[in-house]
C-alpha cells in the first residue's frame, strides 16, 4: 500500500484577519486594502474585504454600487444579519467584498447604547472564517466605535503610512488605541505590518520618511515601498484594483510584492 496515499492532507492554515487602520484621512488606507486584497486573491487565496468606512470607497473601488444595497455592513452590525448574507463577489477571482452603505455613518451613534457594541463585528467575522484565507477590514479614518469593532475582530493591524511631512503625526494615538483594545477586548491583537505608500523617488523627503519609519518599527515595515502614481489614483474611479486596471504598472508590481511579503513574510 502506498503510504503517501494514506498521508493526511496538510492542515489548512488558519485564516488571517487584518484590520487596515490609520486615523489620518488620505493616506492610502483604502487603496492598500483593495490592492493587497486583490493581489492575495490573484495568488489563489480566498480574500474578503470588509468595508467598515461609511464613505464606502472600498466598495465602489471594487466595482460595487453602495446605494440601494439590500444588505450591507450596517445591517450586519445593527440588525444581526449574518455576514455571509451581504458578501458580494467582485470581478477578481477569489476576491469578495462585504459592502458599506451610507447608513454606516449613523451606526457610530446607534452603537453607543447597543449591547456588546465593541464585539459585534468579531462575532460576524468568526461565523464566516472557514470560507476565507484572509479577511481585510477597511477601518474608517477615525477612532470611533466602527474602528474599535474592526480592531476587536482582527488578529493583526496593518498601518499604511504616507511618505510625506506629517507621516507619523497621530500614529502614537492609533498605537495607544490598539493597545487599549488589546488590553480590554482582544489580547492577541498586534501591529504586524507597516506599509510605506505614496513614495516619490524625486524627493529627499520620501527617503527620509521611509528611513524614520524603519528606525521606529524595524522588521514590521514592508520592504517594498508603494510609489505615488497616476494609475493608482485612477483605478478606483473605474471600480477596479490596480492589477486589473493596469496590470504591469509600477503600482501593480509594488502591491504584488507587498501581498507576497504579507503572506510569506520578508524574503
Amino acid at each position: 500500500m502506498d503510504a503517501a496515499a494514506d498521508a493526511p492532507e496538510p492542515a489548512r492554515p488558519l485564516p488571517r484577519v487584518i484590520a487596515i487602520a490609520n486615523q489620518k484621512g488620505g493616506v492610502g488606507k483604502t487603496t492598500t486594502t483593495i490592492n493587497v486584497g486583490a493581489c492575495l486573491a490573484e495568488m489563489g487565496l480566498r480574500t474578503l474585504v470588509v468595508d467598515l468606512d461609511p464613505q464606502g470607497n472600498a466598495t465602489t473601488g471594487l466595482g460595487l454600487e453602495n446605494r440601494g444595497l439590500e444588505h450591507s455592513m450596517y445591517h450586519v452590525l445593527m440588525h444581526d444579519v449574518p455576514l455571509e448574507n451581504c458578501v458580494e463577489p467582485t470581478d477578481v477571482k477569489h476576491l469578495f467584498v462585504a459592502p458599506a452603505s451610507l447608513d454606516l455613518a449613523g451606526a457610530e451613534i446607534e452603537l453607543v447604547p447597543a449591547f456588546s457594541r465593541e464585539t459585534r463585528l468579531r462575532r460576524a467575522v468568526e461565523a464566516v472564517l472557514d470560507d476565507y484565507d484572509y479577511v481585510l477590514i477597511d477601518c474608517p479614518p477615525t477612532l470611533g466605535l466602527l474602528t474599535v469593532n474592526g480592531l476587536a475582530a482582527a488578529q493583526e493591524v496593518m498601518v499604511p503610512i504616507q511618505c510625506e511631512y506629517y507621516a507619523l503625526e497621530g500614529l502614537g494615538q492609533l498605537l495607544r488605541n490598539v493597545d487599549l483594545v488589546k488590553r480590554n477586548l482582544n489580547p492577541t491583537l498586534e501591529v504586524t505590518t507597516i506599509v510605506c505608500v505614496m513614495y516619490d523617488a524625486r524627493t529627499k523627503l520620501s527617503d527620509a520618511v521611509v528611513t524614520e519609519v524603519r528606525e521606529h518599527f524595524g522588521d514590521k515595515v514592508v520592504r517594498t515601498v508603494v510609489p505615488r502614481t497616476v494609475r493608482l489614483s485612477e483605478a478606483p474611479s473605474f471600480g477596479q484594483p490596480i492589477i486589473t486596471f493596469d496590470s504591469r504598472s509600477r503600482g501593480a508590481l509594488a502591491y504584488r510584492d507587498v501581498a507576497k511579503e504579507v503572506h510569506h513574510g520578508p524574503a
